[in-house]
């Protein structure tokens, strides 16, 4: 029984997140989808403008497409997990909602939206493109699990500390600013000089 009033109190969450999150703004899920589209083709853009080929393969979108949006999916899960604590305090004082069906609702919310535009953006660029593929979908899958379990680690890590600590949220965002550039989407790790 408690597993199904906990279930439902995450649906309720989850309904609650996408008509707060989506349903404000014109355009609604629209943003979700444009704004990773919109990353992808400036990438695309100015470095095929500079450069003749991708580091990998000929595809420079499918390139950037296969780097970024996994990191895009870490961010937003650690970004939306953080806060989940503080957005959902008021509906917190009900004895039926809890600190854990915030977290998770914002997680389940949140990995589904960006697992349906990763989908449908590599399955747009793949149809686009010319380029031959032989997609390995167990490597996929595990890319984006561990994306997904790094976001949501990192997320609740945050949840709590912006609570207890609350200038660690802009010290957080302040540290993960490089990580865009470290995490290697714009570059292969190949290509960082020998001692480092």
């Amino acid at each position: 029984m408690t597993a199904l009033v906990a279930g439902r109190a995450t649906l309720a969450l989850i309904l609650r997140e996408m008509s707060t999150s989506y349903g404000r703004t014109p355009g609604g899920y629209l943003w979700a989808v444009a704004e990773p589209v919109a990353a992808v083709a400036l990438l695309t853009v100015v470095f095929a403008l500079a450069f003749d080929h991708p580091p990998i393969g000929r595809d420079f979108a499918l390139f950037y497409a296969s780097g970024y949006l996994p990191f895009a999916y870490y961010s937003d899960l650690v970004q939306k997990i953080g806060v989940a604590l503080r957005f959902s305090r008021p509906l917190m004082a009900y004895p039926k909602v809890s600190w854990w069906d915030a977290l998770m609702a914002r997680f389940l919310l949140n990995s589904l939206t960006n697992l349906v535009v990763i989908g449908l953006v590599l399955g747009a660029i793949v149809a686009l493109s010319r380029t031959p593929l032989r997609p390995d979908a167990g490597a996929l899958a595990a890319g984006l699990g561990l994306a997904a379990a790094l976001g949501a680690g990192l997320g609740v890590l945050n949840a709590f500390l912006f609570e207890a600590f609350p200038i660690w949220e802009r010290a957080w965002a302040i540290l993960n600013r490089p990580l865009f550039i470290l995490s290697g989407v714009l570059f292969l790790p190949d290509a960082v000089p020998r001692p480092y």
